[in-house]
């Protein structure tokens, strides 16, 4: 068995779990180790008769770096979430969350069932000092600057201290995943005006006034703000986020089918598309959302990192190469270190309100 000691440096992969296949996840992994210097050691987690002749194809059968860990079983995308993880604890998915349980790996990667990998994390790991619920953060990209959504997802029913720790997880993730410093933070609401909004949103925007030492709160935003460059984190509970984020993804390919099926039409739009190749490939590269492969799933004692069920081997590799950042700038002592801070605040506001 592997020294604990070794799992900081280490990201352990869900090889099994997502719709392309062990296959993709080797090729992805082949890509990283080409183009990322900082990815040190990982683990592959999954079949090993399957997963050593792939290594072995794509050229990293003999890499120190790999090792595998043999798991029997895989979880469906249909399966449920507590169902599967009783039911399948030689699954791909269970013995990888072990490993960051464990100490073995700093970091999970899986493109596997969501219900299964959050419902999994928050059980075997639970969470950090100070923090009732975890927080799923999401880049969303725009056309001037990408933005981390959180909650997309994980707490459909926040209290306004949950969306101040999101603001926080936000704000420590955007810095890692998108280099801002002191990222802006907007609290998503119905309108800009004080007394907008529902219970939630007041209560949460007075908190987040609260602490802002901490936060560069720009205050509440609307929905037509999100891809104008207002904020560089949006914050909302997980009902609303995980409304947004599905609208969003179902816009970009509804439009990207609409604008396809429109320049193809007759053979004069089909040569303006070719003269303006070079712009759809600019915009292509700038929305493209496989550059953030990976949502992180913060607020655990360990590194939860959720791809796409549909990723492939670019966004997987990407999904790695936000791994290797939160190991290299040790994201959750950060996260720790606010979460104090926020929570004394809001203790000591408490105190003299009472």
């Amino acid at each position: 068995m592997e020294d604990k000691r070794s799992g900081t440096t280490t990201i352990a992969i869900d090889a099994m779990g997502g719709d392309l296949g062990p296959a993709e996840v080797v090729e992805a992994l082949a890509l990283a180790y080409a183009q990322l210097p900082k990815l040190e050691k990982t683990i592959l987690v999954g079949d090993e008769e399957a997963l050593h002749p792939l290594l072995a194809k794509a050229g990293l059968g003999q890499e120190g770096r790999i090792s595998v860990r043999h798991a029997s079983e895989v979880i469906d995308m249909h399966d449920k979430p507590l169902q599967a993880l009783k039911r399948k604890k030689d699954s791909s998915m269970v013995r990888a969350i072990d490993l960051v349980k464990a100490g073995q790996a700093k970091v999970l990667l899986s493109c596997g069932n969501t219900g299964s990998l959050m419902a999994g994390g928050t059980i075997k790991l639970r969470m950090l000092d100070g923090i009732d619920r975890a927080a799923l953060a999401s880049v969303i990209p725009s056309k001037e600057g990408h933005f981390v959504l959180i909650d997309a997802g994980a707490n459909p029913e926040a209290r306004p201290e949950h969306l101040v720790h999101n603001a926080i997880l936000g704000k420590i993730y955007c810095q890692i995943a998108l280099g801002i410093a002191d990222p802006r933070i907007g609290l998503l609401s119905i309108g800009t005006e004080e007394g907008k909004g529902n219970e939630l949103t007041h209560s949460t925007h007075a908190l987040l006034k609260n602490v802002s030492h901490l936060l560069n709160y720009q205050g509440p935003i609307e929905g037509f703000h999100l891809f104008q460059n207002h904020v560089d984190v949006v914050v909302c509970d997980g009902f609303v986020g995980n409304v947004v984020l599905k609208t969003c993804e179902s816009l970009f390919l509804a439009l990207k089918d609409y604008l396809k099926e429109e320049i193809t039409k007759n053979p004069l739009r089909k040569m303006g598309a070719l003269l303006s190749m070079g712009a759809f490939k600019a915009m292509k590269t700038q929305l493209n959302p496989d550059y953030y492969g990976g949502a992180p799933l913060l607020g655990l004692r360990g590194n939860i990192l959720k791809a796409h069920g549909s990723s492939n081997r670019e966004a997987i590799m990407n999904a790695i190469r936000i791994g290797t950042e939160i190991i290299a700038q040790d994201m959750n002592s950060h996260i720790l270190d606010e979460i104090h801070q926020a929570n004394e605040t809001l203790a000591r506001t408490a105190a003299s309100a009472g």
